[in-house]
């Protein structure tokens, strides 16, 4: 089985950061993480490992970027809001997390805001009760 590439292991600790955001990881939370560990077909020892990671507190500062090209920073900060929405709604303390994680994957305002609103779009969609 191949292993998982940095960029994706990369993605799915800040997604676990992210998921720390409110001090506690939902049910939710954890069977995103689960999903996107089976549909990136993690190796049972990573996954294992980035179990692990999961179950201490992390914050953003926990996770190297440095290795993510424009499309994964894109795809994180996606996934992110979407994550940030999976129990049904954003937190204050989740919204500060998602604008931290804006500054960190270093997006100006002017590219961060259709992220954001197509994120917020893309989440609307796949959880039709966040529309009411």
């Amino acid at each position: 089985m191949p292993t998982l590439t940095r960029e994706k292991k990369t993605i799915l600790q800040l997604l676990i950061a992210l998921s720390w955001a409110d001090g506690h990881v939902t049910d939710e939370e954890t069977e995103v993480i689960e999903a996107l560990l089976d549909a990136f077909e993690t190796p049972p020892d990573e996954r294992e490992e980035l179990q692990e990671w999961a179950a201490t507190h992390r914050t953003l500062d926990d996770v190297d970027i440095s290795n993510l090209e424009k499309s994964d920073l894109v795809l994180a900060l996606q996934h992110g809001v979407l994550l940030s929405y999976i129990d049904g709604e954003q937190s204050d303390s989740e919204r500060a997390l998602i604008a931290d994680l804006v500054r960190k994957l270093n997006f100006t305002a002017e590219e961060a805001g259709p992220l954001l609103e197509s994120a917020e779009a893309f989440a609307r969609s796949l959880l039709p009760e966040l529309a009411n």
